[in-house]
């Protein structure tokens, strides 16, 4: 569940908790509110929990270059490392 996710549940959660009067048989829609908002705020924790492991498209990298000039001409080698 992303961040937008989440406060869209935190929304409707908080508009069935708050804004909504109607008396039900069976179950309690108040009830039913607070516990979205609850499942959107821990949705939320994850997500920045997870934004800050998560390196981006296609992680880290260096990347070297050596360029060598010898008799027999212009050698270049590249070497590349991902860290994930």
């Amino acid at each position: 569940m992303g961040f937008g996710t989440s406060l869209v549940i935190f929304a409707v959660g908080a508009i069935m908790r708050f804004a909504v009067s109607v008396t039900a048989t069976g179950f309690n829609i108040h009830t039913i509110g607070v516990i979205l908002m609850i499942v959107a705020g821990v949705g939320v924790l994850l997500s920045v929990g997870f934004w800050n492991s998560w390196g981006g498209f296609g992680g880290s990298s260096n990347r070297s270059r050596k360029t060598v000039d010898g008799p027999g001409g212009i050698t270049t080698s590249t070497t590349e490392e991902r860290n994930s």
